[in-house]
Parts: structure tokens; sequence; C-alpha cells
């Protein structure tokens, strides 16, 4: 794999761009394995949180399939796959992320009411492990935010509906990928921020767990209204 050391501010974007040029010009095939994040991060000479960040975009623009424990790979893509916008223009568009904030609120709130429909015992000790590491780690930025994304993943495979996994899996990556660009957006990392976060998403397994789908989709909204009006606080700025 050819690699060009960067030195550059917004880092994790010039790697996304060098491995995306590879891929989309066929050095890099469906299928093949790219290095580790250990690997890259010593090739590309910066930190690993920044290789982390270029692998998530390269998700986002749905050339990269990340497996937790054994790496990434080079995505085949198929035509029944949800096609979003391209990750640079949600960077650049406002209106681009309003509209996945919309996306979004009306998937998961159905989403929460069918997981309180369909969900499994399995599932619920899922929950039970994120929403104890979420207490656990209340301003820490990193795994604060890991837990959130694996919270709203969980709901949806919960679901047991294929297509609703995938489709909250892309625009769940999009817009994780938006917030990463702004790091303005410090939700995880204030203490207060992120107990409030923990107090909702709580609200919500304990609705799942109770198989009440109406207090589902209700925990689910007030979740996703305090999540809105601090990225539209933001896109206002």
């Amino acid at each position: 794999m050819e690699i060009q050391k960067v030195s550059s501010r917004k880092i994790y974007e010039v790697i996304a761009d060098q491995i995306k040029e590879q891929i989309v010009s066929g050095a890099l095939s469906p299928g093949h394995k790219l290095p580790s994040t250990k690997e890259l991060s010593e090739k590309f000479q910066v930190g690993r949180s920044t290789v982390r960040e270029a692998l998530s975009a390269l998700k986002a623009m749905g050339l990269v399939e990340i497996h937790q424990g054994e790496g990434s790979y080079v995505r085949s893509i198929e035509s029944e796959d949800v096609d979003l916008p391209a990750f640079d223009s949600i960077l650049m568009s406002r209106e681009t992320v309003v509209e996945l904030i919309e996306a979004r609120k009306a998937l998961e709130i159905s989403n929460a009411a069918l997981a309180a429909e369909k969900r499994t015992d399995e599932d619920i000790a899922k929950f039970e492990e994120i929403i104890r590491n979420m207490e656990h780690f209340l301003g820490n930025e990193e795994e604060g935010e890991r837990s959130d994304v694996l919270f709203h993943l969980t709901l949806a495979q919960a679901t047991h509906n294929s297509i609703m996994a995938r489709m909250i899996d892309s625009i769940s990556t999009q817009m994780q990928a938006a917030i990463k660009e702004t790091r303005r957006l410090q939700m995880y990392s204030s203490e207060t921020v992120s107990k409030q976060l923990w107090v909702e998403h709580k609200a919500i397994f304990e609705a799942i767990r109770d198989k009440d789908p109406a207090g589902a989709q209700e925990a689910m909204r007030r979740h996703l209204f305090h999540v809105e009006q601090v990225l539209l606080k933001f896109l206002k700025q």
C-alpha cells in the first residue's frame, strides 16, 4: 500500500483522500484488508485517533467496512445499498445535516417502538452493558461517543429488521462524521451534558425493557430533540 506522509491540519481528511484515491483507482480492490490502525498511524506518522477518524470518513463514504476486532476492508458496493450524500457534502452543507437529523428522527422513533415489541433477552443484556459503560465513563469524550453510537446501533438491531439496521447504521455513521469535523460539539466531554445523555438513553432502554412501545417512542423523541437543539445551535454559528 502506497503512503504519503502528511503534516497539515485536518490530517484525517488528507489521509482519507489518499486511501480513497487508491480505492477509486483500483490499487486497493474490494475485500482488500487495510493495515491496522497502529500500522497506519506509524506510516502516516499521526495519532491513532486521527487514523480512526479517517477510517470513519471512508466508512461514511461507503468505501470501507470496519469490523470490530478484525480490521477494515475495502467495501464492495452493492446496488441495494442506501445511497446517502457524499461525506464532503455533509461537511459543507447545513441543509444536508438538517436532512440527516430529520431522517434519523423518523427512523429512530419508529425503531424504538419496534425494538420494544421485538427485543430479546440477549438484546436487553447488551443494552444493560452499554448503559453501565455510559455511567462509568461520564465526561470521557471518546468512550461517551462510542457508547452512544453503540446504543443506537444495538437499538436498530433489536428491531430484528435488517433493512432498518442498515439504514440507521449509514445515517449514524455520516452524522458522527459531521460532528467529529466540528470538534466544538463537546457533547461528551462535559460531565453534566454526558450525564443528561445517559439519563435519556436509560429512559429509552427502560421502556424497551418493559415492552412499552409508546414510552420508548416518547423517550427517543425527547432524546433526539435535545441532540437536535445542540446540533442546530452549532450550525447557526
